[in-house]
């Protein structure tokens, strides 16, 4: 681990979600948000989602001389179909609405490039999750935090909507925006 900390870090990502997983584990990446466009309709969710991470890489690598560099994607899928982020608090509750009382998939893809080496390795995590059948009120009261407008889904486990999670199967950083053992163990194959 203390070898990945040596090599500076870009991470190509606005989020304090993903920031904040970083620095759980000891990196303190420089902070380049990188301003494209995203697919949202087109292709199987899992290629849109890395199709994403890739697009943000591409954005921001010449920015980065050395080291590596981070980017990633995180998609609600609800049968076959990304949520993405509500325009409103009207469509946050539609789509929490039809969250509620089932399950779906949260998928985050990322893509990490060490420059000196000029090497890309990228993934796709996927982790189920089974939310309980939450009352309008709470979701309204939720939504009114205002935690629900820049999230995928209308929703973050991290937050308040973590009381909606009944229960998760598989990596709950993955939820949150970053599947950091992935990307750690992806960064210690390339140096």
């Amino acid at each position: 681990m203390m070898l990945l900390k040596k090599h500076p870090w870009t991470l190509a990502s606005a989020s304090p979600r993903r920031l904040s997983i970083l620095r759980q584990v000891g990196i303190e990446p420089v902070v380049r948000p990188a301003n494209v466009d995203e697919l949202e309709n087109g292709a199987e969710p899992e290629s849109l989602c890395l199709a994403n991470s890739h697009r943000k890489l591409a954005a921001i690598q010449p920015a980065a001389k050395t080291g590596f560099v981070l980017a990633a994607d995180t998609m609600v899928i609800l049968d076959g179909s990304s949520l993405g982020k509500p325009e409103s608090e009207d469509h946050a509750l539609e789509l929490l609405r039809s969250l509620r009382g089932r399950d779906h998939k949260v998928l985050t893809s990322w893509v990490l490039h060490l420059r000196e080496s000029n090497q890309t390795v990228d993934g796709v995590e996927t982790t189920k999750v089974w939310m309980r059948d939450v009352s309008d009120d709470e979701l309204k009261e939720y939504i009114a935090t205002g935690h629900a407008l820049d999230k995928a889904g209308a929703y973050g486990i991290q937050g308040a909507a973590g009381a909606f999670v009944e229960r998760i199967e598989g990596c709950y950083f993955n939820v949150v925006g970053l599947p950091i053992s992935r990307v750690m163990e992806a960064a210690g194959k390339l140096i």
